[in-house]
């Protein structure tokens, strides 16, 4: 959940109960907060960029915010070296198909720009061959169960035969003995032979090179391998550890980057801030929670009623 801070006087950050802008909780009318960030994630990571319109309203403040494909969407710069975009829009914004538009209506969150401070690149450049490769293994397969599990080949004669004769006999046997019909007792004659060909999933090592490229893919995004369900988990049963090293290598620069953006974007004044609130991922196991919060209270950090309200009481 997104949190508009005010600094207080004596320099704490405290979350503001009122003047919160309404469109960090509907951002536009379709996509409520959740579903708004992950759309801006997703973007991000996909394709390296989200650009997101503005919508102003009275006073020209920001009343709603729209995310753009981000295929959609071209980064212009004048010989002066202002920066524009040029969006092909979608009926969803209520904007014409074809709109050139300044930098400041747009937020652009961008990463990985190795070619142009305004063109960000997705982590799946770093890990293309890898991805590349499991899915090719993942689609040979699936043909190879799809074909009874039996591995290709070639049918093999004696002496010379002609190409028409070739053509036959390799169109019969595929429809006779391939796909639906891998399996079927063959019957070859004029000295005949089959000879299996292609590699079996225990030849090409099939698992261990899924893991292998799965293990390339989890690197360039940097979530830790045992999140994704294809590394060992960690040793030590500690669930905040777990979470605070996913948070650290992974989430942080995320959050904090479209944190700073929604600030700049929205314009928000000196004094005040764009939190999203990290309680439900850093989350401790209770007897963890119970004991900080215990020495907390008794070392005066915090009052119990301060720590009662962590637990919802």
């Amino acid at each position: 959940r997104p949190k508009y801070m005010l600094k207080q006087k004596n320099g704490i950050w405290k979350e503001a109960d009122m003047s919160r802008p309404d469109v960090l909780l509907r951002p536009n009318s379709y996509q409520n907060h959740i579903q708004f960030r992950e759309w801006w994630i997703n973007s991000k990571l996909g394709h390296g960029n989200t650009y997101a319109l503005k919508q102003r309203g009275s006073g020209n403040a920001v009343e709603k915010l729209y995310l753009m494909d981000p295929t959609r969407v071209t980064p212009l710069v004048s010989t002066d070296g202002s920066v524009f975009y040029q969006l092909k829009t979608d009926n969803l914004s209520g904007l014409p198909a074809d709109i050139t538009v300044p930098a400041s209506e747009i937020i652009h969150d961008r990463m990985n720009c190795l070619f142009h401070p305004l063109v960000g690149v997705s982590p799946i450049y770093a890990c293309g061959i890898a991805a590349n490769q499991g899915l090719s293994i993942q689609k040979n397969s699936t043909k190879f169960f799809a074909n009874g599990s039996q591995p290709g080949g070639i049918l093999t004669a004696p002496g010379p035969i002609s190409e028409e004769v070739a053509k036959r006999l390799k169109k019969e046997w595929e429809e006779n003995y391939g796909g639906d019909n891998a399996g079927r007792t063959a019957v070859v004659g004029d000295g005949l032979a089959y000879v299996p060909m292609a590699m079996t999933a225990i030849d090409s090592q099939l698992i261990e090179q899924l893991r292998m490229s799965a293990d390339v893919v989890c690197s360039a995004f940097h979530v830790p391998a045992f999140l994704a369900g294809i590394g060992p988990l960690p040793s030590y049963n500690n669930v905040e550890a777990l979470y605070q090293q996913y948070y650290n290598q992974c989430l942080q620069i995320l959050i904090e980057s479209m944190e700073l953006c929604l600030d700049e974007g929205l314009s928000v004044p000196p004094g005040a801030r764009i939190e999203l609130d990290l309680d439900g991922l850093l989350r401790m196991d209770t007897n963890t929670k119970t004991e900080a919060l215990t020495k907390a209270v008794g070392g005066g950090i915090m009052s119990p009623n301060e720590a009662r309200e962590k637990f919802d009481m």
